[in-house]
């Protein structure tokens, strides 16, 4: 039996930077977080990364920036996608794990096309090995843009997801890379969702300042309608 005393609690790690540490140590980590005891519970709403020996515990943002932002870059995202007739399941908060090797848990995870198959909806991170990694990954970095643009960058490229974007908060903009080849390019319009220019989505966010859902809806709709 492993004496899960000798394991590192998620209490004791330092959040929001990477940190060296064996993928079996990272797994004890997010398993103890639910610990039915109460162990960790104080990080239950902290999300975990993990790659190539390194990993992060990021405490997540509660404001309405943070919120407001990811609801925003939602909704376009599934407006397009319905109005265009794209077949789409959209994860919030989700992890995605490729056993041994790395995990991601973006704000949103999209995926897209004809051919996915829909992972089973329980409380286990998706085995990207059975799924398939999400066409579109998306983070929200209200106070982790350097990260976003960095080592998660790599993580997300490493993973095998077809598109990233980083939305900066602060700024009303974002930041879409086309993953390719190993690396990634900077990008303007969607190759994952043919048509979506990044400027309508910042746009959006444009709007949210001052607009509620249902106008920024109505717009959008008469934007993508052909």
């Amino acid at each position: 039996m492993v004496n899960t005393a000798l394991r590192p609690r998620p209490q004791d790690m330092e959040t929001d930077v990477w940190v060296p540490a064996r993928w079996e140590d990272y797994g004890a980590i997010c398993d103890r977080q639910h610990d039915p005891n109460g162990e960790g519970l104080d990080l239950e709403k902290a999300r975990y990364y993990y790659d190539n020996g390194w990993m992060r515990i990021e405490m997540a943002a509660l404001g309405p920036g943070h919120g407001r932002s990811n609801s925003i870059v939602s909704k376009v995202i599934s407006l397009f996608a319905t109005l265009r007739m794209i077949r789409m399941v959209e994860l919030t908060n989700t992890s995605f794990r490729k056993p041994g090797e790395r995990e991601g848990q973006p704000d949103i995870a999209f995926y897209l096309g004809s051919r996915f198959t829909l992972p089973p909806q329980s409380n286990q991170p998706v085995d990207v090995q059975r799924y398939g990694v999400p066409h579109l990954v998306v983070e929200i970095a209200s106070t982790t843009l350097s990260d976003d643009l960095g080592q998660k960058r790599l993580l997300y490229e490493r993973l095998g997801v077809q598109e990233y974007w980083v939305v900066n908060v602060a700024a009303q903009t974002v930041l879409a890379f086309a993953v390719e080849n190993g690396g990634s390019r900077e990008i303007r319009e969607s190759l994952v969702l043919p048509g979506l220019v990044l400027d309508t989505v910042e746009a959006a966010m444009a709007r949210s300042q001052t607009e509620d859902d249902g106008t920024i809806a109505r717009w959008l709709i008469q934007t993508f309608q052909p």
